[in-house]
């Protein structure tokens, strides 16, 4: 399922939710990811339960090492989120290598549309194919009070 293009030696992506490292994963994104800080644990569970999941396994130790998560009809549309890569890993070409699976994965569905938000990546997901909405101005959030 991965695209080897793009994933480093020593390194393996899977969709097999049973190898999610749950705990450290929501220690990664609840301490260290600006978009998840303060998160529970019990969102992170949920989060995951309800999502297309992908983590990337050192293959040695089979420790994970980077995570990330689809929410996704598999049909129609799909949202991007929660891509972390461990810093003890980061400049290896990993956070290109799980998005190319994740965008591999999905093409397989035939997906219309997958959307992401980020403030700092633009260019680990431009390379990937990733742009700007055409029109932003048909896009609407609701945000919880």
């Amino acid at each position: 399922m991965t695209d080897t293009a793009h994933l480093p030696e020593g390194y393996e992506i899977s969709t097999d939710r049973a190898r999610i490292d749950a705990g450290r994963v929501h220690h990664w994104l609840s301490t260290d990811a600006y978009w998840a800080l303060g998160r529970t644990r019990e969102q992170q569970d949920r989060a995951i339960e309800g999502s297309l999941n992908f983590g990337a396994h050192d293959t040695a130790s089979g420790e994970q090492v980077a995570y990330a998560r689809v929410v996704t009809d598999r049909a129609t549309f799909a949202w991007l989120c929660d891509v972390y890569v461990d810093p003890s890993v980061r400049g290896k070409g990993l956070g290109t290598a799980l998005v190319a699976a994740v965008r591999e994965e999905l093409r397989r569905c035939g997906l219309r549309r997958v959307l992401l938000a980020t403030h700092d990546a633009h260019g680990v997901y431009a390379k990937l194919g990733f742009r700007p909405l055409d029109r932003p101005d048909h896009y609407m959030a609701l945000d919880s009070a």
